[in-house]
């Protein structure tokens, strides 16, 4: 009979590779193409910052330029409360993540400006404009026609006027679009003319503008809400449209609650008329003639 040795090591009965540890995390990451950020460590293992004020900060570091990111929106945001976020937008400025500035446009008015810092300490770099677009090349002349063949006619020039109108701009299929939406967004540029939208971004804002007019907003007001408090620097603003448009979304109006039957037809706004207590000769408020509430009535003063 053979002799076992206790102090030998049992054999795994696990299939899993000596690289990967036994216990702790185990990171299971798929390469990102597109619509991701990236976050320093510094930031996401930060010793002293909460939890909440990880989140918060990765949250806004994810948003386009302009994006509002004040404490009634943060909260309308995430489960936490006013409080939590307050707290947790101190804890980023006091360690640099984020900065607020007052500053003066060149118009005169003084704004407040929010500056997320990816990296505490770092500067903004203003972004490279686009180089100059070339002049187009002379079209090459027409190869000769083979013998026989004649010329095509001449082709009937458009109507010169100011480019395509929003009856131009076709709607998206699929979805249903307000006969306002359209128009809404290519007058928005008379507001600010950087909001010069081109007809793909037309087509692709009009659904949300569409919901915006269903639920009882009226064209001013929605382009007001568009347009109003822009960043003064916008690399894409349909993007920062685009955010306006789901974040801000009003909820339904509720139905007008029904007059009392002794108002229908009649001004809300106008006071009921004075009128003369027929028991104490006392002025009061009422639709017609007779006693008031301190008074008794007619009938059980005549009793």
């Amino acid at each position: 009979m053979a002799h076992q040795n206790p102090s030998a090591h049992a054999r795994s009965s696990s299939a899993v590779p000596s690289a990967i540890p036994r216990s702790g995390v185990i990171h299971v990451n798929a390469r990102h193409a597109s619509h991701y950020t990236v976050v320093g460590n510094h930031l996401l293992q930060h010793r002293e910052l909460s939890a909440t004020a990880i989140g918060v900060a990765a949250y806004i570091q994810s948003l386009p330029e302009g994006a509002p990111i004040g404490i009634k929106t943060l909260t309308a945001r995430f489960p936490e409360g006013e409080i939590r976020i307050g707290s947790a937008l101190r804890e980023l400025e006091r360690h640099g993540y984020l900065e607020r500035r007052r500053e003066r446009l060149a118009t005169g008015r003084v704004v407040t400006r929010t500056y997320s810092y990816n990296k505490p300490g770092s500067t903004w770099v203003e972004p490279t404009p686009p180089p100059a677009p070339q002049p187009p090349l002379a079209p090459l002349p027409p190869p000769p026609l083979p013998a026989g063949e004649s010329a095509p006619g001449p082709e009937v020039e458009p109507t010169p006027g100011c480019g395509p109108g929003p009856e131009a701009v076709a709607p998206p299929p699929g979805r249903p679009v307000h006969p306002d939406a359209v128009e809404l967004l290519v007058g928005l540029r008379r507001y600010d003319s950087r909001l010069l939208l081109s007809e793909r971004d037309v087509r692709r804002l009009a659904p949300d503008v569409s919901t915006w007019l269903e639920r009882g907003v009226t064209p001013a007001v929605v382009a007001r809400v568009l347009s109003a408090d822009l960043p003064e620097r916008m690399l894409r603003p349909a993007s920062v449209l685009a955010y306006r448009l789901a974040e801000l979304l009003p909820p339904h109006l509720p139905p007008a609650p029904a007059a009392p039957a002794d108002r229908v037809g009649r001004d809300d706004r106008r006071p009921d008329p004075l009128q003369n207590c027929s028991g104490c000769d006392r002025a009061f408020r009422a639709p017609h003639p007779g006693r008031c509430r301190d008074c008794p009535p007619e009938e059980d003063a005549a009793a």
